[in-house]
């Protein structure tokens, strides 16, 4: 079993930044994509952030292509979400995820068998 935890969520004005990371504990797989979702309230989740086991292959969803950097660690089992530039329309609940298995990205959520519980990110104007 694998246990994703995320941490530096937080409350920013626009146009400000904040750093996520997401920690994975326990049983730990080898090349294992990870990826960050968001779901606003009243939005389904969505993809923000992917990155491949080597760090070397990186995609990002539109809205965010030029503000966020995703990152890794794999010595630290560590995964980062750089925001910057943010905007109201970032707020939303942010997860990490990991997909055992998968060298490469992956965008889709289904591809992914650990969650985190999720970090608050409230922009506001």
């Amino acid at each position: 079993q694998v246990q994703l935890v995320e941490s530096g969520g937080g409350l920013v004005q626009a146009g400000g930044s904040l750093r996520l990371s997401c920690v994975a504990t326990g049983r730990t797989f080898g090349p294992t994509a990870m990826g960050w979702f968001r779901q606003a309230p009243g939005k389904e989740r969505e993809f923000v952030a992917t990155i491949s086991w080597s760090g070397r292959s990186t995609y990002y969803a539109d809205s965010v292509k030029g503000r966020f950097t995703i990152s890794r660690d794999n010595a630290k089992n560590t995964v980062y979400l750089q925001m910057n530039s943010l905007k109201p329309e970032d707020t939303a609940v942010y997860y990490c995820a990991a997909s055992p298995g998968t060298q490469g990205t992956a965008t889709i959520a289904s591809r992914y068998d650990y969650w985190g519980q999720g970090t608050q990110v409230t922009v506001s104007s």
